[in-house]
């Protein structure tokens, strides 16, 4: 019974997300998430034009919330909209931008629309990001198109785990053209990444019985030892010189008594 309720409770929240998705198109939708609170369900709507989500006086916000409760029977859904930082480093976002350009300039210009708009991703920072397009583009037979810049991973933990991923469809003349992208963000630590750390040699002082007393980095100790080296080169130095200059002096001091006393 448990399960079915956790599975009934999952499609209930893909079913909101889809709906949430339909309804604000063309307005920077990123993705949706549902919390459970004491007060009632919390919608969470990530976007990168907050402005338009909640329309004017809060407008298309009111009626999101009536359709929620209407639709899925939820008791006080309440609605909070944040702010999408990098839009170019959200699939969603970028592909929603890919659609709306399609479907206004045609499939003529398919190919500098995808290059452009690769380049702003790498420029935002992306390590790799991969475009595929398939349908009647550009003429009428179907074909698969794949765009891709920097690296990208296709297998593994890190290509389910790390590696964005989005689907949209642009409806134009010849048919529904599918767009799918990946992305790569920035600061992920791939498992073949691997850096050798400089090992920290220690130096053990030990007494006569064996028994270790003191444990100090050899790097500490070498940069002491070479700043007391420079210290002490000027006045070993100075100390050599007035050495030699004393025993001139006396040589010269006994040359001159010598040579008194013959004469």
């Amino acid at each position: 019974m448990m399960e079915r309720e956790f599975i009934t409770q999952k499609i209930k929240e893909f079913q909101i997300q889809e709906f949430v998705d339909q309804s604000l198109r063309n307005v920077g939708h990123s993705h949706t998430i549902m919390k459970k609170t004491p007060l009632g369900e919390k919608v969470i709507i990530y976007a990168s034009r907050p402005g338009l989500v909640v329309g004017r006086r809060g407008a298309n916000i009111k009626d999101l919330t009536k359709q929620l409760k209407r639709r899925f029977n939820l008791e006080n859904p309440q609605i909070e909209i944040s702010e999408v930082e990098n839009i170019f480093l959200d699939p969603n976002i970028v592909a929603e931008k890919i659609v709306s350009s399609l479907e206004r300039f045609g499939t003529t210009r398919f190919k500098g629309i995808v290059h452009k708009m690769m380049e702003k991703v790498m420029e935002a920072g992306a390590r790799g990001v991969e475009v595929i397009i398939s349908g009647k583009i550009p003429g009428a037979r179907a074909r698969s198109w794949r765009f891709y810049q920097g690296y990208v991973k296709k297998c593994g933990d890190a290509a389910q785990a790390a590696v964005r991923k989005a689907t949209q469809a642009a409806h134009l003349k010849p048919g529904t053209v599918g767009i799918r992208i990946s992305i790569m963000p920035p600061g992920i630590k791939l498992p073949d990444d691997i850096r050798l750390k400089e090992k920290e040699e220690t130096l053990v002082v030990t007494n006569d019985a064996g028994d270790t007393s003191k444990k100090e980095e050899v790097k500490e100790e070498t940069k002491k030892k070479n700043r007391r080296k420079r210290n002490s080169k000027p006045k070993k130095e100075a100390i050599k010189t007035e050495e030699k200059n004393t025993t001139e002096a006396k040589e010269q001091n006994e040359s001159e008594g010598i040579k008194s006393i013959t004469q």
